[in-house]
């Protein structure tokens, strides 16, 4: 009898460590409850509540939930619900147990992150890794890279967000800017010191953070391999909403918050290593330079951008965050040394800063073409041309590389002509975030929106 990976994952589960630690901690720390938590292809969180009674059955059984819940139980204008309708079956949730962790905020309740796969009783397919999986995805395409390349991806995360409540306003000289001011750090005091404390707790190594523009703060946590950062910064949002929650304010990842104001990014910063060492960076050249390596897998990453618009930049409001030139967000696809203004950014300590995700980012999915990219720059040695000097806003478009989508529906077009990106995603979940953003796209197209009556109420005749 063939063994699936839902076989497979399950035996491995049954005879872990992990979850003979769980179990012990379940008991020591007084653990009631537990969530079994999945990852749509939007990087929403979905998933189960259990009693922690049933923890250890679980964890090798798995928790069902409706296919269609990685799509965010979305339905057409049409009514047809996405990732396969009612009669979708249930995937199956299988625990990574060494995610399992204790919630600092409430710690009768944990939670742990899952994988999903086909349920086992299918006549085809049966037990098979779900397809639209993207955290599974993730997994499996980092895996595969490092098997054919001998490379490792570390990255780390710069999650900008808006925080907006009472005496959180921001007061500052017109004209000039309160980035870095520590005195709008002591307003957000409350908010950074609960944050950074959920985190840690959590397994973040907070390492910094400043005040990035009104109502935006941004904290950082340490780089590391590419798998636990998506899984961080999903843990980061988590502890972030629940921060907002007890103190009675919002937290928001929405890109661009509103005109004016600095949108929310979330820069990949990343290096390639082997053998614990970063290739990026040539030995004996002390000036800003990429290795052979780095440059065609800089070269790989900049040919795939345009069609990598749809994750990094996956809402309608993203684009607004693009066309708002002179706020650090890229507007065309380049690369620079130290320069802010590019999409890529080389910086002084051999890493390569990513500009394009916001903070709406699927980082299991953005992180997935960052792998896709750069294997398929180096395979192909793609040249990445010469950096860009001064603004990126006023320099003229590299015409060797596609123009960057500037609008959902543009978006939409190059993902679905770029083979790398969709062939690492695969038919199923490539055509699932078509569809699932075509949708979105035509729902704002035909909707009016308050600009719309600013501009036209009153304007004929």
């Amino acid at each position: 009898m063939t063994t699936t990976p839902l076989d497979a994952h399950r035996q491995a589960n049954a005879t872990s460590a992990h979850l003979a630690h769980a179990c012990e901690t379940i008991a020591e720390r007084g653990v009631e409850f537990v969530y079994f938590q999945a990852i749509t292809i939007t990087g929403r969180v979905v998933g189960k509540v259990a009693p922690a009674r049933h923890f250890e059955r679980l964890a090798v059984k798995g928790v069902q939930q409706h296919q269609t819940a990685i799509a965010n139980l979305q339905g057409t204008r049409e009514g047809v619900l996405l990732a396969g309708g009612v009669n979708a079956p249930e995937y199956t949730a299988i625990p990574d147990l060494d995610t399992f962790a204790v919630l600092p905020w409430d710690t009768s309740f944990a939670r742990v992150f899952c994988r999903l796969y086909e349920p086992d009783h299918l006549a085809v397919d049966a037990g098979i890794e779900l397809a639209c999986d993207s955290r599974g995805l993730l997994r499996k395409a980092h895996a595969g890279f490092t098997d054919r390349t001998g490379l490792e991806l570390r990255t780390g995360c710069e999650p900008e967000m808006t925080w907006q409540g009472e005496g959180l306003e921001a007061q500052f000289r017109p004209g000039s800017s309160p980035a870095y001011h520590i005195e709008h750090l002591e307003r957000n005091r409350p908010i950074v010191k609960k944050v950074v404390e959920y985190a840690q707790a959590l397994g973040l190594d907070m390492i910094e953070g400043d005040y990035e523009d009104e109502f935006q703060v941004e904290l950082n946590f340490m780089y590391d391999h590419a798998n636990l950062t998506a899984d961080r910064l999903t843990t980061y949002r988590q502890i972030c909403k629940q921060v907002a929650r007890e103190l009675g304010i919002q937290a928001s990842f929405m890109p661009k918050p509103a005109t004016g104001m600095m949108g929310n990014g979330c820069h990949h910063n990343f290096s390639l290593w082997r053998d614990d060492v970063n290739v990026l960076v040539d030995p004996g050249v002390t000036e800003l330079h990429l290795s052979e390596i780095g440059r065609h897998a800089l070269g790989g990453l900049l040919s795939h951008s345009a069609g990598a618009m749809l994750v990094n930049g996956s809402t309608v409001n993203s684009y607004k965050r693009y066309w708002d030139a002179g706020q650090f967000a890229p507007s065309k696809i380049n690369w620079g040394l130290d320069n802010k203004t590019c999409t890529v950014r080389l910086s002084a300590n051999g890493r390569l800063e990513y500009k394009l995700p916001d903070a709406a980012v699927n980082p299991y999915l953005s992180h997935t073409i960052l792998l896709a990219a750069c294997e398929d720059g180096m395979k192909n040695a793609t040249d990445p041309g010469v950096p860009c000097q001064g603004s990126s806003y006023d320099a003229p478009a590299d015409d060797r590389f596609p123009a960057l989508p500037l609008t959902l529906g543009d978006a939409i077009t190059a993902f679905g002509k770029d083979t790398v990106i969709t062939e690492a995603f695969g038919p199923k979940l490539s055509t699932l975030l078509i569809d699932f953003h075509t949708d979105e796209w035509a729902r704002f197209c035909g909707y009016v929106t308050d600009w719309e009556r600013e501009m036209y109420w009153n304007d004929a005749p």
